[in-house]
């Protein structure tokens, strides 16, 4: 009898201590239900809601269906929408499709147009028509357009023709600028080229540049090559030094690789030292030596 009594306070003792952790390992189960529930997911168990997460959900079912509806989707219920929901939807659905026309994308409904917007939609299908004649950009029906329309795309695009004259865009034909725009376009030609000389880019032409141009676009040559140079690059070309730039170098380098020689970091030539450097020095471990090797 004491032994059963025994056993059956121990088996209490257990469950006690085994509950919480059974209420905790369902925790993050009843969360992620709730999660599924909320965004509408298949893995959703409804059975599982309480009272106040079942209203939780059912106003996330209807936000997800009136966002549906606004959208255009499929998925719209029109059935569970509120009399000002339905009210707000048809004030929108009304609005873009009046952007649709005016735009002249998407699904336009001409017959949904109140005679004012049809007016507007027109007028804006017009300049829509204009621009693309004007621009060259899109099928363009000339026929359609007024004289005084084709008079307007007319000059948009000689205005056009001449900016990309002017910005070196595509092929100019000087023969079809006037002598005032052909001066205009002859300097802007002989400004760009100058910058591309002064950049060292490859379309640059010296051919065409003034004497005076072309000692700018040298001393511009050698500035970069200058810091390419002190900077160790590649671009460095030796040749275009002059003597107190080179001997410079020479000198800046001599210290560099007697500091790498005496700290034991970088390239140390120990054959460049004078026999003083190297006796101050000594061969002491973790010196590089001018083969990569330690001595």
């Amino acid at each position: 009898m004491t032994r059963t009594v025994s056993r059956s306070l121990w088996t209490s003792v257990a469950c006690l201590i085994l509950w919480p952790a059974s209420l905790l390992a369902g925790a993050p189960d009843r969360v992620a239900n709730l999660s599924a529930c909320r965004n509408g997911w298949s893995s959703c168990d409804r059975s599982r809601l309480s009272l106040s997460e079942m209203t939780e959900v059912a106003r996330a079912d209807h936000a997800r269906n009136v966002t549906s509806c606004r959208n255009g989707y499929g998925s719209c219920d029109r059935s569970r929408l509120g009399r000002a929901e339905e009210v707000a939807l048809a004030v929108a659905e009304h609005d873009r499709n009046v952007s649709d026309c005016t735009d002249g994308i998407g699904a336009c409904e001409q017959s949904r147009l109140t005679i004012a917007e049809a007016r507007d939609v027109a007028a804006a299908g017009r300049r829509r028509q204009i621009s693309r004649c004007t621009d060259a950009i899109g099928p363009c029906d000339a026929s359609t357009l007024t004289e005084a329309e084709l008079t307007q795309v007319g000059l948009a695009r000689r205005e056009r023709a001449v900016s990309d004259c002017r910005d070196g865009i595509g092929r100019c034909d000087h023969t079809k600028l006037t002598e005032s725009e052909g001066r205009d376009v002859v300097l802007s030609e002989r400004r760009r080229n100058l910058s591309q000389c002064m950049y060292g880019w490859d379309e640059c032409d010296r051919s065409k540049l003034g004497q005076q141009e072309a000692i700018e676009v040298d001393a511009a040559l050698r500035a970069r090559n200058l810091a390419e140079c002190r900077a160790a690059r590649a671009g460095c070309d030796h040749s275009l030094l002059s003597s107190s730039e080179a001997a410079a170098l020479a000198a800046a380098e001599r210290v560099r690789n007697h500091t790498a020689c005496v700290t034991g970091r970088g390239y140390c030539d120990r054959s460049r030292l004078t026999p003083a450097e190297v006796a101050a020095i000594g061969a002491e471990p973790g010196i590089a030596s001018s083969d990569g090797r330690q001595p």
